[in-house]
């Protein structure tokens, strides 16, 4: 009876030790509606006290550069948390930053995409210290990335980001902010008068909706052509299909841009331009690809059916002067931290920024002459993008919606899926219900500004 005794109360003594931290640590999700919120309220006054961009003191003028990125150490690569941080072993092809820097006289911007799986936030915070350097701030730029899952890892410390990039190594942010720097002083340098022209090419066969098969896909390649008297152009590509060809497993040990890296490659050969791609609204979208063992082959054979999509559709696109160029930046407030265990319950707050850190995000408007780019701290389903579409053609603009661009917040999908028992939806939903709507209403809010 004595062991008994002992047993039963180191029992009680589990469970009371289980309760307790279950109290402190989980919490039931918070449904109010957002626009009942505070950080409702104070989001909509940050975007009606945005300032109106400065009147264009000449035409556009622009300049491009690439930076190699590829580092002299290996890393983890970034996107998969089944490799359990493995390093790359292999360049199967090489990383870049890309950027096109452009002004009107009044206001500059650096529009910067970089062959990495996000923009990853410490280097965000590291890019806010450092560019005034070479006299920039964060305020000057509009960032993303090709969303490659075998790129480098190795950029987000805490539990959370150990799982999805691997092992933290602050080599990793001094190389990524080092390499974005110099790609911008580099392209200051060639600054020259240029024109500027959009095409929207359809290429939704060759995408799926990864939550439902019967939901919508944006399946448009968009494309922002830059040209300058030289005859010298570079192209902005921007698609919304997962840049996830290479296996989780299988194929870990290669470093590569999976196909933006070989459809950037072949654009770049055939057009002798200057390309540089950004993930689209890749939220809900996964790349359409025939079975095939040779992965290499696989992706060639998908980058060449956009490639066969876009080059008719260059031959067409015409360029004209325009000295049109605005950037807004909108600061974001967020519902508290609402990553969940089981539907209808989160861990709470505390212990979410405990696992990932606590990051600012932005949402970005971009306006270059009749097309505007509104960047996305997320992976942003394309699901979302024809209500704002819609409301870009009334204004008689072209869109372009990128996601991760410098803040990383999960995923925002459309509010209907909230409980769908989905990876995209729990365990990439970070930040509790309703963000499709808000998402959808400040992007139309600084669609109106511009």
């Amino acid at each position: 009876m004595k062991y008994l005794r002992i047993f039963f109360k180191i029992l009680l003594g589990l469970v009371g030790f289980i309760l307790l931290f279950l109290a402190v640590s989980v919490a039931p999700v918070n449904d109010t509606p957002y626009r009942e919120t505070d950080y409702y309220t104070q989001t909509r006054q940050r975007l009606a006290q945005l300032a109106a961009p400065p009147r264009p003191q000449t035409g556009l003028r622009a300049g491009w550069a690439k930076v190699n990125l590829t580092p002299s150490f290996t890393t983890p690569t970034g996107g998969y948390g089944a490799r359990k941080g493995e390093h790359w072993k292999i360049v199967s092809d090489s990383i870049y930053v890309r950027t096109l820097l452009l002004t009107n006289g009044s206001t500059k911007v650096a529009i910067v995409a970089l062959d990495l799986l996000i923009t990853p936030p410490t280097v965000t915070e590291q890019l806010k210290k450092r560019l005034p350097e070479i006299g920039f701030r964060w305020e000057n730029l509009f960032t993303g990335a090709i969303h490659s899952h075998n790129s480098l890892g190795g950029w987000a410390p805490g539990l959370a980001g150990e799982l999805f990039a691997g092992e933290f190594d602050q080599r990793v942010v001094d190389h990524i902010t080092n390499a974005i720097l110099q790609s911008i002083t580099l392209a200051q340098r060639q600054l020259a008068p240029a024109e500027v022209g959009f095409s929207q090419v359809p290429a939704a066969d060759l995408v799926y909706n990864r939550m439902n098969k019967e939901g919508r896909v944006d399946g448009d390649i968009r494309l922002l052509k830059l040209r300058k008297k030289t005859g010298e152009s570079a192209l902005l590509c921007t698609y919304g299909g997962h840049a996830t060809i290479f296996r989780a497993l299988a194929d870990a040990k290669y470093l590569s841009r999976d196909y933006p890296g070989e459809l950037v490659d072949e654009l770049e050969k055939e057009s002798g331009s200057f390309v540089a791609f950004m993930a689209g609204s890749v939220g809900s979208t996964g790349s359409k690809t025939a079975e095939n063992p040779d992965i290499f082959t696989t992706i060639h054979t998908y980058a060449d059916s956009l490639e066969n999509r876009i080059e008719p559709a260059l031959a067409r696109l015409t360029t004209k002067p325009d000295s049109t160029l605005e950037l807004l930046t909108l600061p974001l407030e967020l519902r508290e931290p609402h990553a969940r265990v089981i539907d209808g319950w989160r861990v709470r707050p505390w212990l979410f920024r405990a696992a990932y850190g606590d990051y600012p995000s932005d949402l970005k408007a971009l306006r270059i002459g009749q097309t505007v780019l509104l960047g996305t701290p997320c992976d942003f389903s394309g699901e979302l993008v024809a209500d704002l579409e819609s409301q870009a053609r009334q204004k008689g603009l072209n869109l372009m919606v990128t996601s991760f661009n410098g803040g990383y917040i999960g995923y925002i999908t459309p509010d209907q899926y909230y409980h769908k028992q989905a990876y995209e939806t729990m365990t990439m939903n970070w930040f509790g219900p309703e963000n499709g709507a808000y998402f959808v209403e400040l992007m139309k809010g600084l669609l109106a500004r511009l």
